[in-house]
């Protein structure tokens, strides 16, 4: 039997229309964890507030570049998170000791980049 059998059906598109499906799909999940996920609406204001500080402050261009990187590194961390979080849920919404282990460490991963905020901007405006 096929492999391609389980597979979507778009999952053979090619060049442009491939392109704009992805977009498509990026788009549909920023809107959804915008809109179901509160921490990650409350680093969009974060990423919202501290990128642009980042631009205008008077650091060399790599600095401005690493700053912006761990800001945009946690709403990263916390669109996997969500999705490791919905796709459990999605599962099973009785409380198990594997799916509890796959949110703490996927919150352990957002706290992680959270940190790596701190450090980083510590480290360029201490520096």
């Amino acid at each position: 039997m096929s492999e391609k059998r389980y597979e979507r059906p778009d999952k053979g598109q090619t060049g442009l229309r491939r392109i704009w499906n992805a977009t498509l799909y990026s788009v549909a999940g920023f809107r959804a964890a915008f809109r179901h996920e509160d921490a990650f609406r409350q680093e969009c204001l974060l990423a919202g507030v501290l990128i642009p500080i980042a631009l205008v402050l008077p650091v060399g261009g790599a600095a401005k570049a690493l700053m912006a990187a761990s800001v945009l590194l946690v709403l990263i961390v916390e669109l996997l998170n969500s999705a490791v979080e919905a796709t459990v849920d999605r599962i099973s919404l009785e409380n198990h000791q594997l799916a509890k282990r796959a949110k703490d460490i996927g919150s352990a991963a957002v706290f992680l980049s959270l940190t790596n905020v701190v450090l980083v901007w510590g480290l360029v405006l201490l520096g």
